[in-house]
C-alpha cells in the first residue's frame, strides 16, 4: 500500500495536531491531543488540562517569539529575556528553574541534569506543527520537570504532493526573517524540511541576535501497518543580552543597555528515528534520539554578585520503549514502557573582573576589566536516567472511563572534577572586596543518585455529546539540575564556599502533589473550558538573594502551595466575527520557609506570581478577504510581589496587539502586526525590593510586513 493512501491515518495518530478549544463548532473532526501518552487520544477522555496552539494559529500569527502564541492559552505566561529568551510561568510563579518540560514530537530536547529554561529558542516554533501544553505534573509518561507543564512542539505532517512555501519579513529595529520550506511524496515516503533564517537589530543597544533553524522530517511506510518517522532539528542562535533597569532607567533610558558585553551562543542538534508498528489492538514503538547541545555564555544576570563566562557542553544517547495493548471488554487498554537517557556533559567556568558606574537614574552600568579571567570551574558529569513505568485505562461504564498510571525514575549523576585533580578544596576567584570577589568551593568527584515513584489518577465523564468532565490527582517530582549540584555559588570566605558546596549534595529533589477539576463542552456555537487546580510543592529548590550583598544560595524550601483557576471561551458573534478568551487567576504562596534562621516567609505569596492573566482577542473574517483577517488582542497581566519579602509590587499591564493577513492572486499573501499597539512602558520581569526594584524593560511599539508565497 501506498504512503498516500494510508500516511495521514498511521501518521496523525502517531503525531497529528490538534483542534483547538475554541475551534469553529462546525469542526468535523473530534478534538484530539497527543501529548499524555505519545499517541493521538480523545481530549474528552483526556484527565487534565491540555492548551492547544493549533498549526493554523502557528501559520497565521507567525510568532516573532513564541509568547505570542503561548500567551493565548489559559494560565501560560511566557515573558520575553531579551532576544528569543524567555521564562515562563505555567501554575508555577514567573521562573527560570526546572518545573518544565519541552518536547519536540513527545522527545524531551534537552535531558533532566541539564535543563535550559530557554528551550524554545532551540525548536523551529514558527514552522511546526502545532503546540500541545499539559498543564501541570505530567502523566506517567513524563518523568522530571514536569511539574508546571509539559510543552510538546510537534513537526509538521510531510504532505501527500509537492508543495513549497516561501516568506520574507521586515520590521522595526532592523527585524528581518525568511522562512522557506516544502516537501513531497512518493511511493511508500513522505518529506517535509524547513529553514528559518531570523536576525535583529534589537530595539535596546548591543542587543541583536542572528538565529539558523531547520528541521526535517521523513516518514516512510513498512507495509500496511508500521511507520518510521525521522527528525532532523538544529538551531543556532548567537544573541546578545540586555540587562535589568533601574526604576529611573525603566522611566527615562529604557533602551539603555548597562551589560553590552554580555552575550550567548547556542548550538542545539537532535535525531530521532521513531518505529510505530499498529495492529487491531496493539501499538509497539520505539523511538532511538541523539542530542547534542553547547552553550557559550557571559550571563547578564549575575554581573551584580557573581560575574563569569563559561561553556557547557552535552550530548545525550537515549531511547523511548512503549507497547500499547487493547482489550475488548470496557474498551481497556494497557500501556508499557521504559525510557533511557545518558548524557555526558561538562562545564568550563571563569571568573571575570567587572568595573561599575552608578548613573544619575540609580542604575549601574558595566564594563569589562582587563584583568584576565580566572578559571573556577573544570568538570564533567554525565546523567543517567532509567525510568519504567504503566498506564491503564477502562470504560467502567458507557460514560465513564478511569486510568491509572506509576512510573519510577532512578536518576544518578557521576562527577568528575578536573580542577582539583579530583578532590574536594576551595580556591579564589577574582581577588578583591565580597561580592567582586571572593571564593568557590569544589566537592571531590562523587555519584549523586535519585529515585521516586510517582503514581497518577484520573477520570472522565460525559455528562452528555456536548459536556464532559474530569478529576485528576498526580504525584511528580523534579531532581536538582547539575549545575545547581555541582557549581557552588561565590562566598567570602574558602570555608564558607567550601561548606556551601558541600551543602549542595544534600539537595533534595522537588516533590509534587496535584488535585485537578475540569469542565469542557460547547453550548450551541459556544465552547468552554474550566479548570479548577491545587498543587503541594515541597523541599522546593530556589534561590535565596541576600538583600546586604546580593548573593544567592540554592536552598531546598519548606513548601509552597498553588492554588488557581483556568477558563477558556470560544464564541462566535457573528458570520464573520469571532471573539477568544483566556482567564486564570491563582495565588502561590510559602507555606512554610525559613531561610538560614534570619527570615522566615512562611505566608507570603510568591514573588513574580500575578494572580491574574488574561487574553482577549477579536477576530474579524469578512469573505470579502478570501480567508485573511484582522486580529486585535488584549493581554491583562495582574500585579505581582518583588521579592519574598513582599516588599513591593510591580502593578501589572495591560498590552495591545493587532495583526493581519491578506490573500491575494494565486497562493500569495500579505500580512503584518503591531505588537504593544499604544506603545505602553511595561516591564517583561519585575524583582528587586520595594525600595530598590530592577525591570527587563519591554518592547515598545513595534511593527512587522511580510509576504508570502506557496506553490
Amino acid at each position: 500500500m501506498k504512503l498516500t493512501s494510508i500516511a495521514l491515518a498511521l501518521a496523525g495518530v502517531i503525531a497529528a495536531p490538534a483542534a483547538s478549544a475554541a475551534a469553529p463548532a462546525d469542526a468535523a473532526l473530534p478534538e484530539m491531543t497527543v501529548t499524555g501518552t505519545r499517541e493521538g487520544e480523545l481530549l474528552s477522555e483526556t484527565p487534565a488540562t491540555v492548551g492547544i496552539v493549533k498549526d493554523t494559529t502557528l501559520r497565521e500569527t507567525r510568532p516573532t517569539h513564541p509568547k505570542e502564541v503561548l500567551n493565548q492559552v489559559p494560565g501560560v505566561w511566557v515573558s520575553n529575556l531579551s532576544g528569543e529568551g524567555h521564562s515562563t510561568a505555567i501554575r508555577q510563579p514567573l521562573t527560570t528553574s526546572a518545573v518544565y518540560l519541552y518536547l519536540e514530537d513527545g522527545i524531551p530536547t534537552r535531558s533532566t541534569g541539564f535543563f535550559n529554561h530557554n528551550a524554545l529558542y532551540e525548536i523551529n516554533v514558527p514552522q511546526a506543527g502545532g503546540m500541545e501544553i499539559m498543564k501541570g505534573p505530567g502523566s506517567a509518561l513524563y518523568g522530571s520537570d514536569a511539574i508546571g507543564g509539559t510543552i510538546n512542539v510537534l513537526t509538521r505532517t510531510p504532505p501527500t504532493k509537492a508543495e513549497f512555501e516561501a516568506s520574507a519579513e521586515a520590521g522595526s529595529h532592523g527585524w528581518g526573517r525568511v522562512l522557506v520550506g516544502g516537501g513531497n511524496a512518493h511511493g511508500d515516503d513522505a518529506w517535509r524540511a524547513s529553514l528559518n533564517l531570523t536576525r535583529t537589530d534589537g530595539w535596546q543597544d548591543n542587543a541583536g541576535y542572528d538565529r539558523q533553524t531547520g528541521t526535517a522530517r521523513w516518514d516512510r511506510l513498512l507495509g500496511d501497518d508500521a511507520l518510521l518517522k525521522t527528525v532532523l532539528s538544529f538551531s543556532k542562535v548567537d544573541q546578545q543580552h540586555v540587562g535589568k533597569l533601574s526604576a529611573g532607567e525603566l522611566e527615562a533610558t529604557p533602551r539603555a543597555n548597562n551589560v553590552p558585553f554580555s552575550y550567548r551562543e547556542v548550538d542545539a542538534f537532535r535525531l530521532s528515528t521513531a518505529y510505530e508498528k499498529e495492529t487491531a489492538n496493539s501499538l509497539l514503538s520505539i523511538t532511538p534520539y541523539f542530542r547534542d547541545n553547547s552553550m557559550d555564555i557571559l550571563p547578564n544576570w549575575s554581573v551584580s554578585y557573581d560575574p563569569s563566562r563559561y561553556l557547557t557542553k552535552n550530548k545525550s544517547f537515549g531511547l523511548l520503549g512503549k507497547y500499547r495493548r487493547d482489550f475488548e471488554p470496557l474498551r481497556a487498554r494497557l500501556i508499557v514502557g521504559l525510557d533511557f537517557d545518558y548524557s555526558p556533559g561538562s562545564r568550563d567556568e571563569d571568573s571575570i573582573r567587572l568595573d561599575k558606574t552608578t548613573n544619575a537614574y540609580g542604575g549601574v552600568t558595566y564594563s569589562l576589566n582587563p584583568a584576565a579571567p580566572v578559571q573556577i570551574y573544570d568538570y564533567d558529569v554525565s546523567y543517567r536516567g532509567i525510568s519504567p513505568y504503566v498506564h491503564g485505562e477502562a470504560s467502567l461504564t458507557e460514560r465513564l472511563r478511569v486510568n491509572a498510571g506509576l512510573r519510577y525514575d532512578d536518576m544518578r549523576y557521576d562527577y568528575e572534577n578536573n580542577f582539583n585533580g579530583g578532590v574536594a578544596g576551595a580556591t579564589q576567584g577574582v581577588a578583591g572586596p565580597f561580592p567582586a570577589g571572593g571564593w568557590y568551593g569544589h566537592v571531590a568527584s562523587t555519584e549523586v543518585g535519585y529515585t521516586h515513584w510517582g503514581p497518577k489518577l484520573g477520570a472522565t465523564y460525559a455528562f452528555s455529546e456536548a459536556l464532559s468532565g474530569f478529576a485528576a490527582y498526580s504525584n511528580s517530582f523534579r531532581a536538582p539540575s547539575e549545575s545547581q549540584v555541582f557549581r557552588g555559588s561565590r562566598e567570602s570566605t574558602a570555608a564558607k564556599a567550601q561548606a556551601a558546596a558541600e551543602s549542595l549534595l544534600d539537595l533534595k529533589p522537588v516533590i509534587v502533589d496535584n488535585y485537578e477539576l475540569g469542565l469542557r463542552g460547547k453550548a450551541g456555537t459556544v465552547r468552554y473550558e474550566a479548570s479548577v487546580y491545587h498543587m503541594v510543592k515541597k523541599d522546593d529548590i530556589v534561590s535565596y538573594t541576600d538583600p546586604a550583598t546580593t548573593q544567592r544560595t540554592v536552598v531546598n524550601a519548606g513548601e509552597t502551595l498553588h492554588r488557581g483557576v483556568e477558563l477558556g471561551l470560544g464564541l462566535p458573534l457573528a458570520p464573520a466575527w469571532q471573539l477568544d478568551a483566556s482567564l486564570s487567576y491563582a495565588k502561590h504562596t510559602y507555606e512554610s520557609w525559613t531561610v538560614s534562621g534570619t527570615a522566615d516567609y512562611s505566608g507570603n505569596e510568591m514573588e513574580a506570581a500575578p494572580r491574574l492573566i488574561a487574553n482577549t482577542r477579536l477576530s474579524y473574517a469578512p469573505g470579502f478577504m478570501n480567508g485573511g483577517r484582522v486580529q486585535l488582542e488584549w493581554f491583562r497581566l495582574g500585579s505581582y510581589w518583588l521579592d519574598a519579602a513582599n516588599t513591593g509590587k510591580y502593578d501589572g499591564h495591560d498590552l495591545f496587539n493587532l495583526r493581519a493577513n491578506y490573500p491575494f492572486g494565486k497562493g500569495m499573501e500579505v500580512f503584518g502586526s503591531i505588537t504593544n499597539l499604544f506603545d505602553k512602558r511595561y516591564a517583561e520581569t519585575a524583582d528587586g525590593t520595594g525600595t530598590a526594584p530592577t525591570y527587563t524593560a519591554g518592547l515598545p511599539r513595534s511593527a512587522v510586513v511580510g509576504v508570502q508565497a506557496k506553490w
